[in-house]
């Protein structure tokens, strides 16, 4: 579909880049946010990157927003030849699955539910065409997922799984959102993928809970001691299922300063991950673990 551009109220400008969730759509948003970040256009005070549109917000009293819509206009057109290619990060992310925090959670909260004799993960292995629940959890950590925006609450990673469309899992949110779900859940919505950054509310399945923070807005954390918000746009992220003394140690590393989630450098070319999924997913994987 070609671009559609709208604008809300008198200081933004509203851009989706297609209809449909896909890695192409994404990519078209960052070449976008890119571009326009790149051309420093004047009154331009924000650009918000979403999983497959984003958001300006500029000054009127500086830039007219006819103007400001020529100027996108004319980014696009050269964001259309960029190459899909980014340098990025690769993260392993630990993940209790099945954990007792979050499954006292769900059961408090079955009536909202769409099958109350399930629980979330059986309900996902069930619909998705899982023979159990484990078969299930080795589909959710055995490929990488792919963050495309970061947002709705402060450092809330939305992402999508890096595999084919037709084993992508996906998972309806409940009928009716909770009032409670634990900080750090590891959640699933459609065919996104989330860890709930605060305690609060939500809707998503709820698969397990990492002991990683990823948002410290007292940066004390000590890998958020220079920016409180740890995932960014672009990140690849790898779920490893640890056990309950998994991750007891864990939070016992965070909470004397130890911890150190696994990180590398990776450049990802959307063309040659579409040319094999699965290889291009064991190349990334064997850079994150240094092979």
């Amino acid at each position: 579909m070609p671009m559609r551009y709208t604008f809300g109220g008198d200081e933004h400008l509203f851009v989706e880049c297609s209809e449909d969730m896909s890695l192409e759509a994404f990519f078209n948003s960052l070449s976008m946010t890119t571009g326009i970040k790149q051309a420093k256009i004047k009154g331009v005070t924000e650009i918000c990157p979403a999983n497959a549109s984003f958001q300006i917000k500029f000054d009127p009293d500086v830039i007219h927003p006819n103007d400001i819509l020529k100027e996108v206009q004319a980014i696009e057109a050269a964001a259309a030849k960029s190459e899909p290619v980014i340098t990025t990060r690769i993260i392993e992310i630990p993940v209790f699955y099945n954990d007792p925090w979050t499954h006292e959670t769900l059961m408090r909260f079955r009536e909202r539910h769409q099958d109350p004799a399930s629980t979330d993960l059986e309900y996902a292995a069930r619909i998705n065409d899982y023979g159990s629940v484990d078969d299930f959890i080795a589909a959710h950590s055995g490929s990488p997922w792919f963050v495309s925006m970061v947002g709705f609450v402060s450092g809330l990673p939305f992402m999508y799984q890096m595999v084919e469309r037709q084993r992508q899992i996906e998972v309806p949110k409940y009928l009716r959102p909770r009032t409670d779900t634990p900080k750090l859940t590891v959640g699933h919505g459609g065919c996104f993928g989330c860890i709930y950054s605060v305690r609060g509310a939500g809707g998503y399945q709820m698969f397990g809970i990492t002991p990683m923070p990823i948002y410290d807005p007292t940066q004390t954390t000590s890998y958020l001691k220079d920016f409180m918000v740890f995932f960014r746009p672009g990140d690849i992220v790898k779920f490893k299922p640890v056990d309950r003394d998994g991750y007891d140690q864990a939070v016992e590393d965070v909470d004397k300063g130890r911890f150190a989630p696994p990180i590398r450098e990776v450049k990802f070319d959307l063309r040659e991950f579409q040319k094999d999924i699965d290889g291009y997913n064991a190349k990334l994987e064997g850079i994150l673990h240094g092979h």
